[in-house]
């Protein structure tokens, strides 16, 4: 079965997408209208930006959302089995399986980052890397510590990443280095996605999604907060709304998605996170990915 997996936060890079707007005229007209949705001029930033000003949350979450979505609207065949998407990912998944229009996924996405970035000014927080750990003991040692810090990302067997203030992230790293972990590594992010800190923005977007309409997808979403399949739009809201402070569980997803008759995995979209991932839950996995137009 085709499987297609859409990549987070990230992955974004100078120059991205320009070749679609070049190239194909659905693109064009798709990217132009991004444009009056969001009230500045996103493909200006994605084609001609910096790397600094694609790090802006707000620019960064949009540009990864358009690049990985117009990408699945001009692939030649594009006819997914089952979707997964890491984090914001997810968004993009939604529009390219048909649980959401192009124009209501822009807009969430957009109001997400918005919202992300408001409750990162609330309170100075971070992420980190933990490498070469078991994932119960990065759990028991987030559960041990006196300060916000939780599991956000499970990326893969061996890679964990945390989520907190600042100091509930410099005692974990310090505790799980004690503890043998081989890197913990804090990330250049602006604050604790997904952890109990995100809770002013999952109230904001909960509000948002609650009022967008959704369809039944083509296919299955296998979605962050459960690395369950579901078809259901009632389901997929609800899993939405929950995952901005909740783990998104990427290894459970990948490993589900495989058990259910995963083939292939193409990964569409910027970077190629997701197809290392992937192949580190199961090294037999066959990866792809779609970054240009094709």
């Amino acid at each position: 079965m085709k499987a297609y997996v859409f990549p987070g936060q990230g992955a974004q890079y100078p120059g991205m997408g320009k070749d679609l707007y070049e190239k194909s005229p659905l693109a064009k007209e798709l990217f132009d209208k991004a444009n009056d949705i969001l009230g500045f001029s996103i493909t200006d930033i994605m084609f001609e930006g910096t790397e600094e000003d694609l790090k802006q949350t707000k620019v960064t979450q949009p540009a990864i959302f358009l690049h990985s979505v117009l990408l699945a609207k001009t692939l030649n065949g594009f006819a997914p089995e089952m979707v997964a998407g890491h984090s914001l990912g997810e968004f993009s998944a939604l529009v390219a399986c048909g649980a959401l229009s192009f124009e209501d996924g822009l807009r969430l996405v957009s109001k997400r980052a918005q919202a992300m970035q408001k409750a990162c000014e609330k309170e100075p927080s971070t992420m980190a890397a933990i490498v070469g750990c078991e994932d119960e003991v990065v759990e028991e040692v987030c559960a041990s510590i006196n300060e916000v810090v939780v599991p956000a990302n499970y990326n893969c067997p061996g890679q964990l990443v945390i989520s907190g203030s600042i100091a509930g992230i410099d005692k974990a790293c310090a505790e799980l280095t004690a503890r043998g972990a081989k890197r913990a590594l804090k990330l250049v992010v602006g604050g604790a996605f997904h952890s109990p800190l995100m809770e002013p923005a999952r109230e904001e977007l909960a509000a948002a999604i609650e009022s967008t309409p959704f369809a039944i997808p083509v296919c299955p979403i296998y979605q962050n907060v459960n690395a369950a399949p579901t078809t259901d739009p009632a389901v997929i809201k609800q899993n939405l709304i929950a995952q901005l402070t909740a783990p998104v569980k990427w290894t459970q997803t990948a490993k589900n998605m495989i058990a259910d008759g995963a083939t292939l995995f193409t990964e569409i979209g910027p970077g190629k996170v997701l197809q290392g991932l992937i192949k580190k839950v199961d090294r037999n996995a066959e990866v792809a990915g779609v970054q240009s137009f094709e």
